[in-house]
C-alpha cells in the first residue's frame, strides 16, 4: 500500500512530464495505490495545494536550493514541492513528518544518490525561513502571478477585463477550496429529505444561500458510493451552469437539443424544468460520453432525454428549423473552472489561439436548428472576453434575424441578455450565458 504523499507526487509527475490532467490520473492512482478514504482526501488536498500554489512554491524553493528547479528530477521536485505546501500551507502536518516522507520519497524515486540529502537541506532551510516571506517585486503583475501562481499572461487578462484589485480578488477566489454543487431531482426526492440522507451517509450538506434544490456538500469523499447518488436523488451541476438552463426558460412538452452534452449537467436540469415531458436530444462526438450521458439519464431517471452521436459542427438535415430551444454549450478554454481544476492555468496559451473559430463554427451551424421565434442559448466556462461577449457581438452582426433576449435568474434579477458569472462575485465557476431570440 502507497502512501497519500507519495500518490500526490506521481500524479504530479505524471502531470509534469505526460501532460495529464490531474482529477483524472489521481483517482486512478489513489485507486492503485489502496489508499483508503482518509488517505485519499489528503492524496488529493497535496496534489490540488501544490496545483494551486506551484509558482509561489518554486519561488520559495528557488531562494534555498543549490540547483536551479529545472534541473532536478522530475518527482524529487514534485517531492520538494509537496513537502514545502505541507510547511507553508498546512498546519496539522508537523515539519518532521513532512520532511521525512520527502526524504524517503527522494530515495525511492531518484537515480542520484545524493538526491535524498539535498531535499533534506532544502526543506530545513526553508523552515528556517518561516512561512511568511514577502515577494519583493514592484512590478504588479509579476507579483500577483507569483503570489497567486497564475501564468503572467493569464493575470495580464484578468487584469485587462476587471482592473488589478478585481484581478486579485479573482485570482484569490481561484485558489479557494470550493464546495460540491449537487442539484436535487425533485422527480425522486425533495432538498430536505434528500440532506437527510446525505447528513446519515456523513456528509456535510448545507443550502446553497440563493439557488433553490441545489446543495452544497463537504467532506463527500467519492460520491458515486453514495446510495442516495445511485438512487438517483441528485447530481453534480455548479450553480452558474444550473442558472443557464433556468436562463433558456424551458418549459415542459418543448424539443430540445443539447449539441455539446457531456458530461451531461445541463441536458438533466433542462429535463428536470421539462418535468420529462417533451424530448430532449443530448449529443456528443465521442462515443464514450454518449455511454456516460446513457448512464446518467438511467440513473435519474429522465426518460426525455436521447443521447445521440453528433458532431455540433456538421449539418444534420432534419434537424433544420426543428427545435424550440437549442443549447450550445461550446469546447471553451475552462478558464472559469480553476477552483476546481488548478491545473487548467497552465495551458499553453498558443493552444488556446484556435477555440474562437471552433466556437464560431458550432454556432453557426446549430444557429440553423432554432425554428423562428425559438431561441439558441450559448454559453462557456471561460471568462475571457474573445470567446464570450466578442463571440456574441459577431454572432449578432452576421445574423441579424437573432437578438438578445432579457431573461430574470434567481437573486440576480432580471438581466440584458448575458451574464458573465465570476468565483469572487457570484461564488459560482466563472461561466457565460447568452441567450439570443430567433425572430418568428
Amino acid at each position: 500500500m502507497g502512501s497519500a504523499r507519495e500518490t500526490a507526487v506521481l500524479t504530479l509527475a505524471a502531470c509534469e512530464r505526460q501532460g495529464a490532467w490531474s482529477d483524472g490520473y489521481l483517482k486512478r492512482t489513489i485507486r492503485e495505490q489502496g489508499l483508503d478514504r482518509r488517505d485519499g482526501a489528503l492524496a488529493a488536498r497535496l496534489c490540488y495545494g501544490v496545483l494551486q500554489n506551484k509558482l509561489l512554491l518554486d519561488w520559495r524553493l528557488a531562494q534555498v536550493c543549490s540547483m536551479r528547479l529545472e534541473k532536478l528530477e522530475v518527482k524529487v521536485l514534485c517531492g520538494l514541492r509537496v513537502a514545502a505546501y505541507q510547511l507553508l500551507f498546512l498546519d496539522r502536518i508537523p515539519p518532521s513528518a513532512a520532511v521525512n516522507e520527502a526524504v524517503k520519497l527522494a530515495k525511492r524515486h531518484s537515480r542520484n544518490p545524493r538526491a535524498s540529502g539535498l531535499v533534506n537541506g532544502v526543506l530545513r532551510s526553508l523552515l528556517r525561513q518561516g512561512k511568511n516571506l514577502d515577494i519583493q517585486d514592484d512590478d504588479k503583475l509579476k507579483y500577483l502571478s507569483i503570489q497567486y501562481s497564475h501564468p503572467q499572461w493569464l493575470v495580464e487578462e484578468f487584469s485587462t477585463l476587471l482592473g488589478l484589485d478585481g484581478a486579485q480578488q479573482l485570482l484569490a477566489a481561484n485558489n479557494e477550496q470550493p464546495f460540491t454543487s449537487a442539484q436535487v431531482n425533485t422527480l425522486k426526492t425533495t432538498p430536505e429529505r434528500l440532506a437527510e440522507r446525505l447528513w446519515a451517509e456523513e456528509v456535510e450538506v448545507r443550502p446553497h444561500p440563493w439557488l433553490e434544490g441545489c446543495l452544497l456538500l463537504i467532506g463527500t469523499g467519492d460520491l458515486e458510493r453514495l446510495d442516495a447518488f445511485r438512487r438517483g436523488e441528485f447530481y453534480i451541476q455548479d450553480a452558474a451552469s444550473r442558472l443557464a438552463a433556468l436562463a433558456a426558460g424551458i418549459t415542459p412538452g418543448q424539443r430540445a437539443l443539447d449539441c455539446c452534452a457531456a458530461p451531461g449537467g445541463k441536458s438533466f436540469a433542462a429535463a428536470l424544468l421539462m418535468e420529462n415531458q417533451g424530448e430532449l436530444v443530448s449529443c456528443d462526438i465521442h462515443p464514450h460520453k454518449i455511454k456516460l450521458l446513457e448512464a446518467g439519464r438511467d440513473r435519474l431517471g429522465l426518460s426525455v432525454i436521447t443521447p445521440t452521436l453528433q458532431n455540433a459542427a456538421q449539418a444534420r438535415e432534419e434537424w433544420l428549423d426543428s427545435f424550440d430551444l437549442v443549447f450550445a454549450d461550446v469546447p471553451c478554454s475552462g478558464l472559469g473552472i480553476i477552483r476546481k481544476k488548478p491545473d487548467i492555468r497552465y495551458k499553453d496559451p498558443e493552444q488556446l489561439k484556435g477555440l474562437p473559430k471552433v466556437q464560431r463554427s458550432i454556432l453557426d451551424n446549430c444557429a440553423r436548428y432554432v425554428r423562428p421565434g425559438g431561441v439558441l442559448l450559448y454559453s462557456t466556462c471561460t471568462v475571457l472576453d474573445q470567446e464570450n461577449n466578442g463571440m456574441v457581438d459577431a454572432f449578432l452582426e452576421d445574423y441579424p434575424e437573432f437578438e438578445l433576449e432579457p431573461f430574470a435568474l434567481p437573486h440576480l434579477g432580471k438581466q440584458p441578455g448575458r451574464i458573465t458569472f465570476w468565483p469572487h462575485i457570484h461564488g459560482t465557476d466563472g461561466f457565460f450565458v447568452a441567450k439570443l431570440r430567433r425572430k418568428g
